[in-house]
């Protein structure tokens, strides 16, 4: 079966109409999560805390996005 990671993550924004942080030093690291339900539901509890701070955002980044899986991967790709 293969794994859909998700990672949970955000932080106070410059604008709030770009996704520029105004310090990546403090970004929040929520987690990372097996599907994309669970890393919506901590993305949605993350967001509610900070609703009265406009410029604090939170995303959720597809980890399994990242990689091509039908590409080769290089000598640390895969532990074996």
């Amino acid at each position: 079966m293969v794994q859909r990671l998700h990672l949970v993550f955000g932080g106070e924004l410059v604008d709030p109409a770009h996704p520029h942080f105004k310090n990546v030093d403090n970004i929040d690291i929520i987690g990372i999560f097996p599907d994309y339900a669970t890393a919506y539901d901590a993305w949605k509890d993350a967001s509610q805390r900070t609703v009265d701070n406009a410029h604090m955002r939170y995303f959720i980044a597809h980890l399994h996005r990242l990689r091509d899986e039908a590409e080769p991967g290089g000598p640390t790709a895969e532990l074996a």
